[in-house]
């Protein structure tokens, strides 16, 4: 991350959620009604399936425009840092239902794949506007990748990131029922069934990234290398920093907690290191946004650290 890509993080934020959010969830709510009832009408199981893919899109963008507006509450005593986890937990919700939805229309198109080949069902002449409804999701979710994913880059925000992935591949998805729809109108039945299944295994595996990468920003995984490379060279700028031994994060939303281990010379005085310190925290803080607080400890030279050698 470049110093103006830190100064931009947590500006004009709550109004980049609410269009990212808004945009995507009109998109999907004209998307599945659009789907569903082609898919049916038109006798098309893999824009069925797709519709079913956009259906679930309604239902967790919802749920996830209730969690950004909750996690814009300020601080208070019970949550002094925030309420930005909240995003960390909607982005959670986001995977769980589309790795739900993928599970349910994968079953269902296996066995009507099978259903067809076995010739225990002849299946009905898809018709031409599936194939356009299908060409049309295409086109629609490309724009909405590029602006969604726009936001989540500007922003850090692991929840608007989430929804910038599904719009991708939803691409695929709807290139996949595009596909079967077309294979399935010039002699081969049993393939737009068969894309139904494709279309949720792309549904799967992106709730499983989802989950994933979600987990991970919980967990307090080690940082972005951009970012901690950011932070060292900051400290290591300041006068009096002769190494860093640790550094440590929590994270809140797109948002650091930093403890900052560093060595100083052993002749200084208390007041002295103190100082050094304090300066490292004030240059963190006016360079990088994206950090919340800074906590920054000093040791001698010559002083073992009992955190050397760790990081995160």
């Amino acid at each position: 991350m470049t110093k103006a890509q830190g100064e931009g993080i947590g500006h004009g934020q709550p109004r980049a959620f609410s269009v990212a959010v808004g945009l995507g969830l009109a998109a999907n709510v004209v998307l599945a009604v659009l789907k569903t009832a082609v898919g049916i009408l038109g006798h098309s199981q893999a824009l069925l399936a797709d519709g079913i893919n956009s259906t679930s899109d309604v239902v967790y963008y919802s749920v996830v425009a209730i969690f950004m507006r909750a996690a814009r509450k300020p601080p208070d005593e019970e949550h002094p840092y925030g309420h930005r986890q909240l995003e960390n937990i909607a982005a959670i919700i986001v995977g769980a239902f589309v790795i739900t939805t993928g599970i349910a229309i994968f079953w269902d198109s296996v066995n009507g794949t099978f259903d067809v080949l076995s010739g225990a069902e002849v299946a009905p002449t898809v018709a031409w506007v599936s194939l356009f409804v299908a060409l049309g999701t295409i086109v629609t979710k490309i724009g909405l990748t590029v602006f969604t994913s726009r936001i989540g880059r500007r922003t850090r925000n692991v929840a608007i990131l989430a929804l910038a992935a599904d719009h991708r591949n939803d691409i695929l998805s709807a290139s996949a029922a595009a596909l079967g729809i077309l294979l399935g109108r010039i002699g081969y039945p049993w393939v737009d069934p068969l894309a139904g299944a494709l279309v949720a295994l792309v549904v799967l595996r992106t709730g499983i990234e989802i989950v994933r990468d979600t987990a991970s920003e919980l967990m307090d995984t080690t940082l972005d290398r951009t970012v901690r490379t950011q932070i060292e060279a900051i400290a290591r700028g300041i006068a009096g920093v002769l190494a860093i031994d640790a550094i440590r994060a929590h994270r809140f939303g797109p948002y650091l907690v930093l403890n900052l281990t560093i060595t100083v010379d052993g002749g200084l005085s208390v007041a002295e290191g103190d100082a050094i310190a304090s300066r490292v925290e004030a240059e963190l803080e006016r360079q990088m946004s994206l950090i919340r607080e800074v906590h920054v400890h000093f040791h001698p030279r010559g002083a073992r650290s009992a955190h050397e050698g760790t990081a995160s």
